[in-house]
């Protein structure tokens, strides 16, 4: 790659755009909800219950229905990560979380779509329908 002057105009860009990304009211929100769910003394403790579950399980598992408490261990594990994805901190973070990657996802197809229509993109929400995924259409697991 050729040093020059386009370059570090580029350069240039690209820092302004991540700085008005990290001061958009997405990123501010997201480090809130980041730093509240991380000092969370009911998080920590949902997350502490759901670790020990899940560990109680992975000792287990390897038998399946033959380990005694196979399925009192396997339910227990579900209920203790569903107490700590809908506990109130949790469930903001990852919404802010889910806002911050589309805002991501936007700009990236923004960026392939100045260059090319034909640019795929990799957008990190599943659901997100603006542009092209860049996996196989559906038939690359064909028989």
């Amino acid at each position: 790659m050729i040093v020059t002057e386009k370059l570090f105009e580029i350069e240039d860009q690209t820092e302004k755009l991540v700085q008005a990304i990290l001061a958009s009211d997405s990123i501010v929100s997201y480090k809130i909800n980041r730093q509240s769910m991380y000092h969370s003394k009911d998080v920590r403790e949902k997350q502490k219950a759901f670790l020990d579950a899940k560990d109680s399980f992975e000792r287990i598992e390897a038998y399946g229905k033959y380990a005694p408490d196979f399925r009192t261990k396997q339910r227990a594990v579900r209920q203790a990560k569903r107490a700590l994805d809908i506990s109130e901190e949790v469930a903001e973070f990852r919404f802010s979380e889910t806002e911050v990657q589309t805002i991501l996802d936007l700009v990236g197809m923004a960026v392939a779509k100045t260059i090319s229509d034909d640019i795929k993109v990799d957008a990190g929400n599943p659901f997100f329908e603006k542009g092209k995924h860049s996996g196989c259409g559906g038939s690359c697991h064909a028989s």
